[in-house]
């Protein structure tokens, strides 16, 4: 959930403490889990974490409170790098690619944000009212063909193709924009 962090809330100005202490209790899993990705390491993935947040209160005031997620993550992302690279200087190449990329060899950051936009677009799918719900679900979050939905619902392909348009529609409203949040990514993966 997004916040602005320069809003009053019940008449009063949120201060740092607020700030920091809302951002820990929305992103504090999301960061140990990147940290404990890159680090294999529990113990030191919740000192990385935890200096992930003392950094970011610490540069709070130049945040414009949009992107927090991405934000958190950069931090995180640049603290495991560092971390790696002085525990392991020359033991392994100094190449900052080389710590950006999982066992399978897909790129972390690019995994974390996925898994984001993914759960985001899932939970937007099935804000859909029916028929739209089961359509957007099937098409946008299981990336089922038309053909795929329209066997298993027992519909018409051109009803599908028609209510996957109409979805995406909806979809668009809600996320106010041109650009899906799912297309960024795909982008940004090529």
């Amino acid at each position: 959930m997004k916040r602005k962090y320069t809003e009053e809330k019940g008449g009063e100005r949120i201060d740092r403490a607020k700030k920091i202490a809302i951002l820990l209790s929305d992103y504090q899993n999301l960061i140990f889990s990147l940290c404990y990705q890159m680090t294999q390491n529990y113990f030191e993935a919740e000192d990385l974490a935890q200096e992930t947040f003392v950094a970011a209160y610490e540069h709070l005031d130049s945040f414009d409170g949009q992107h927090e997620k991405a934000w958190l993550c950069r931090i995180a992302m640049n603290k495991c790098l560092d971390f790696q690279r002085k525990n392991r200087r020359g033991a392994i190449p100094q190449d900052e690619n080389v710590f950006m990329e999982l066992a399978d060899g897909e790129n972390v950051e690019n995994k974390v944000l996925a898994e984001e936009v993914q759960a985001e677009l899932q939970k937007a799918c099935e804000s859909l009212k029916p028929p739209y719900r089961d359509i957007a679900v099937a098409y946008f979050c299981q990336e089922k063909s038309p053909e795929e939905i329209a066997t298993e619902q027992n519909k018409n392909i051109k009803t599908v193709q028609t209510q996957i348009y109409r979805a995406r529609a909806r979809l668009q409203k809600i996320y106010g924009k041109e650009q899906m949040p799912w297309d960024s990514v795909s982008q940004r993966n090529n």
